[in-house]
């Protein structure tokens, strides 16, 4: 199960760290607009997709679906905005508070238990996330504060899908966050509307393409494992966002960012570590 956790994750936060990239490249779009065609763009999977499998688009949990949705839709809105006040890098080491969110929010909605060595875990990989990239010498204050609530309302989404469980298919659960994100961003970039030209129609398109796989995998993920051992891995986000980085935008790193890496990369193992240790102690006491 955790390998497969791993796995999912892993997808996920490749293709997120590319609609990173794409949302920074057309920053120049209403914040709006984006959230409007990075949705669409993830709707031309999920529909035919549910209508292929014949799988009911209202699902079981509707109540929950309906939060998820609007929930994640504040989230990623907030995020949008806080990468046209920041520097990419900056906007996401912020956002990586989330997981630190989503265990404590865990900790008292959900009962989850955390053990003391895991917040040591969560306390490396957030601080080799912020050595990674650090802050800009001149942090715009809007962006900070876009960026911090964005990640207390990306701990809530944790949340709601946990609390939805293996009750929905994960597609009905996307399909629920881009039908609500692509009404809200809809209406309120109808005063801001700037026509695409030519590529921007495809790159803007694009947003959902990745999005919707990165989306998929995440849900997948987070159904197949609790919060607290799920969220940390959304670390390896950075490091792709890194990589690409480095092959398409020739951006170079100093020693200080892979010392950033290697303590994201413990912090994780170490969790993992941790978590798979209080599963082996539990067996014992069963025998």
């Amino acid at each position: 199960m955790h390998k497969k956790t791993i796995f999912y994750m892993s997808i996920s936060a490749l293709a997120f760290a590319l609609l990173n990239v794409f949302v920074k490249k057309l920053g120049y779009f209403n914040v709006y607009q984006i959230v409007f065609f990075r949705s669409i763009g993830t709707l031309f999977f999920t529909i035919p997709f549910l209508i292929k499998n014949k799988i009911s688009f209202l699902g079981n949990k509707k109540l929950l679906l309906i939060s998820r949705g609007i929930v994640g839709c504040i989230a990623m809105t907030l995020f949008f905005m806080s990468i046209k006040h920041l520097s990419m890098g900056t906007a996401v080491s912020i956002r990586y508070i989330s997981p630190i969110f989503a265990a404590v929010f865990a900790l008292f909605l959900l009962k989850e238990k955390i053990k003391h060595l895991q917040w040591l875990c969560f306390g490396v990989a957030f601080i080799g996330v912020v050595i990674l990239k650090g802050f800009d010498n001149q942090i715009n204050n809007i962006g900070l504060v876009y960026a911090i609530i964005s990640a207390v309302f990306t701990g809530l989404v944790y949340i709601f899908i946990r609390k939805i469980g293996a009750k929905d298919h994960p597609i009905v659960i996307v399909n629920y966050f881009m039908i609500i994100s692509a009404i809200i961003g809809g209406v309120l970039c109808i005063n801001h509307w700037t026509s695409p030209k030519g590529l921007e129609w495809l790159l803007l398109l694009s947003l959902g393409v990745y999005g919707y796989f990165g989306q998929l995998y995440m849900t997948k993920a987070l159904q197949t494992g609790e919060i607290n051992l799920v969220a940390p891995l959304k670390y390896i986000e950075v490091i792709f966002t890194m990589l690409i980085g480095a092959i398409w935008l020739q951006e170079t790193y100093s020693l200080l960012s892979i010392f950033g890496i290697f303590l994201i990369i413990t912090g994780l193992v170490l969790n993992v570590l941790v978590k798979q240790s209080k599963v082996f102690s539990t067996k014992k006491e069963l025998k």
